[in-house]
């Protein structure tokens, strides 16, 4: 199998964290359930809800820039399409190695947010060596 199918495979995936990790922070930031999944407080969360909504929207906007990459490399430019994939997926693996590296209860959490881009990194970076040679 091309490892570039398994790289947009788990960079969509990865995409549909990101997108339901924007929903949790911009659109339910101050519900129960996800004040719950953040261990927040409902005062934390009032005091805080611009910035969630702000983290939201760049884990929205990394989610769209995986897709652009899976869309642009399915369109026949495999080069830039890997090159899109691979930048979106590793910003999205190197801000869960930060979390856990920043705060060791927040392994977790770094793994939800960091398995599916570690996979499309690690394969994409296969897969970008064949293109060139």
């Amino acid at each position: 199998m091309d490892l570039a199918v398994i790289a947009c495979i788990a960079a969509a995936l990865a995409a549909a964290v990101h997108g339901y990790i924007f929903v949790l922070e911009t659109l339910r930031w101050e519900e129960p359930g996800t004040r719950r999944v953040f261990g927040t407080s409902p005062e934390q969360a009032a005091a805080t809800k611009q910035l969630a909504a702000n983290q939201g929207v760049y884990n929205l906007l990394l989610g769209i820039a995986a897709l652009a990459g899976i869309i642009t490399l399915v369109a026949g430019a495999r080069g830039a399409g890997l090159a899109v994939l691979l930048a979106s997926t590793g910003i999205m693996l190197a801000a869960a190695l930060y979390l856990v590296i920043s705060d060791r209860t927040k392994g977790r959490a770094a793994v939800v947010q960091g398995f599916f881009p570690a996979i499309a990194v690690v394969t994409g970076l296969i897969a970008l060596g064949q293109v060139a040679s």
